[in-house]
């Protein structure tokens, strides 16, 4: 009775019920005691993000389990704390609170090396990802399966939430001469499962060759359609410019075209991902345009800012911030397309994407999956020619990947 009387009052206070807060892998493995990991000798692979529901570290906690023997930490892109900027290389060290030696998985190495891996039974990975193909922990994810394929150690992932929920899937698949370290696994751009599902995923599908003993210690109480408001879960920054889960979802919307790095979309400003800028924009007349596509879920409206630091560094800049009005019903990665698409048509001496240079637009492809998407567009600057191959394998995909759901 006490149960249903708080619900109803949260319903009264707030016009909806209370989020149920979902238990995540390393508290559905703390409520067990750690039997998975007892009497082994422990990998983690983590970084901020890797925590329980009171914000406690991975690493404190593995560390003072006294039936679990922590003996290496693995840190991805951005470090095993967080502090290395997009892209910089991270170099291996020793964890100052436990001693542990700490193994940068975004240096020298990509994949861990045997030595790396010596004496090690179980490799635990915990990241919280954004289910965007090109955040690159799931390249992280997926080598360190190769890894441990091949010297025969089991990992174990501790599942987390797809903060873009478990039904939105968006993009091509990844083509062979495309394929890198912000498009290792062949899924689309969007694939709409958590870091569990898509090992799973990984290893059914043979899309990393020899198969790695795998276990995955599940959520409770997470449902595909939640966004990430409704887990109930606080939000640690997934890198320095995902500060919350808002904008995980933004880094979908404009992510593809901050490659070319020569428009703003907001890093360097206290709105990355959520708007695209530039010096020569006419903020008005971009949103006209904009809002007069009637994209589904999506409204517009005109900026006037001066980044921090990045693309556009201390100058007035102008252009659009975009507004997710119906989250289901906006295709986010198809927004940034139609940006470009708005902006030739405005201004077609400011070709963002075919003035862009060759590294740049080299990038561009890889983040994309293919080279396809940047041909088609530059022949008449236009979406609608390709859109098509842009969606062409998400009906397939969401079939096949179906079949490594855990949750409803």
């Amino acid at each position: 009775m006490k149960k249903i009387l708080l619900l109803a009052l949260g319903f009264f206070l707030f016009g909806q019920l209370p989020a149920q807060k979902v238990k995540t892998g390393i508290e559905v493995l703390k409520s067990q005691n750690f039997k998975a990991l007892e009497g082994k000798r422990v990998g983690l692979v983590t970084n901020p993000t890797g925590v329980d529901n009171q914000l406690k570290s991975d690493v404190d906690i593995l560390a003072s389990a006294h039936n679990v023997r922590l003996v290496a930490l693995f840190g991805p892109e951005h470090g095993l704390r967080g502090n290395a900027h997009a892209g910089d290389a991270v170099d291996n060290q020793v964890d100052e609170l436990t001693g542990i030696p700490v193994y940068s998985l975004y240096g020298k190495n990509r994949m861990p090396s045997a030595e790396m891996l010596k004496g090690i039974d179980v490799l635990v990975y915990d990241i919280q990802d954004i289910g965007c193909r090109s955040f690159t922990y799931i390249s992280t994810l997926a080598n360190i399966m190769k890894a441990a394929a091949q010297h025969h150690i089991k990992v174990i992932v501790l599942d987390r939430p797809n903060p873009l929920g478990g039904e939105k899937v968006e993009g091509n698949l990844v083509e062979d001469d495309c394929v890198s370290f912000v498009s290792q696994i062949k899924v689309p751009y969007i694939y709409g499962l958590t870091p569990g599902e898509l090992a799973l995923l990984m290893n059914g599908e043979n899309l990393l060759g020899e198969k790695c003993d795998l276990e995955v210690i599940k959520m409770k109480k997470w449902k595909r359609k939640m966004t990430y408001d409704q887990t109930g879960l606080q939000w640690v920054l997934s890198s320095p410019h995902i500060p919350d889960p808002i904008t995980a979802p933004f880094y979908a919307v404009s992510g593809i075209v901050g490659e070319l790095d020569n428009i703003s979309i907001g890093v360097g400003y206290t709105l990355p991902f959520r708007i695209f800028g530039a010096s020569w924009i006419n903020a008005n007349k971009l949103t006209d345009q904009m809002n007069a596509l009637n994209l589904p879920g999506v409204l517009f409206r005109p900026i006037y800012y001066t980044p921090f630091y990045a693309v556009g560094k201390g100058d007035n800049l102008q252009g659009i911030q975009v507004y997710l009005t119906d989250y289901r019903k906006a295709c986010l990665c198809d927004i940034q397309f139609y940006v470009l698409q708005e902006l030739y048509k405005l201004d077609p001496q400011h070709d963002v994407l075919g003035q862009a240079s060759d590294s740049r637009t080299n990038m561009f492809d890889k983040v994309c999956g293919t080279k396809q998407i940047r041909q088609l567009f530059l022949k008449r600057h236009l979406w609608e020619d390709v859109k098509p191959y842009w969606n062409k394998d998400e009906a397939t995909f969401k079939r096949i990947s179906k079949k490594y759901y855990l949750y409803r």
